[in-house]
């Protein structure tokens, strides 16, 4: 082809730097929160994957982008309630110190049971028969998302604690909040949540 130096590889959208030739690091660890991870291949041309892009801006039938900003938002149904970080504040806390495997460190929270937002949208706290298909999505506001079972995140089944988070020892929480969902009993923090901003609960088919 005229004119074309093809000494030099072309650059593409797989590519952070278009002089360098080398990928985009996508990746962060056990909290993968960029939600979209570029399909880098072997540098064989391939198109981006975008399927698994898609919670980017919603999760479920919850618009991210429409949640005002320092909201809560929990649906279940076709009940919704937005929560601000200070009608949060007011609610009962309870308090867990887990090991986070990511910083090799403890890390003592509070914040309130999660099981307590959805109780007032009609989820029982001691479920029974059917009522155990339900489970709840925790979305963060970059579209990163975490499951549990209700009867993970219900005292009556499980042992473990599963919170809505708005203090790490003692302080606001600051780069992962102003609210997270953490949960005690995890070897790893896959499933918490930072920055989280939507709880949906949804029945498995």
């Amino acid at each position: 082809m005229d004119g074309m130096d093809m000494s030099k590889p072309a650059a593409n959208a797989n590519s952070s730097d278009a002089n360098s030739g080398k990928p985009m690091d996508m990746s962060h660890g056990d909290s993968m929160h960029m939600g979209c991870k570029m399909d880098m291949g072997s540098g064989n041309g391939k198109p981006m994957d975008m399927s698994h892009c898609m919670g980017m801006m919603k999760s479920g039938a919850i618009d991210l982008a429409k949640i005002p900003p320092g909201t809560l938002r929990v649906v279940y149904g076709e009940k919704t309630n937005d929560l601000t970080v200070a009608a949060l504040a007011a609610l009962q806390h309870v308090t867990a110190t887990v090991h986070n495997e990511h910083t090799k460190a403890d890390e003592t929270y509070s914040g309130v049971p999660l099981i307590a937002l959805l109780t007032p949208l009609g989820v029982s706290d001691k479920p029974r028969g059917k009522q155990l298909r339900l489970y709840v999505v925790a979305a963060g506001s970059d579209g990163y998302e975490a499951v549990y079972s209700i009867g993970e995140v219900t005292p009556d089944v499980h042992d473990a604690t599963v919170m809505v988070a708005d203090q790490e020892n003692g302080k606001p929480l600051m780069a992962d909040g102003p609210l997270k969902l953490v949960a005690t009993g995890e070897k790893r923090p896959a499933r918490w949540v930072r920055n989280l901003v939507a709880i949906e609960v949804k029945t498995a088919d």
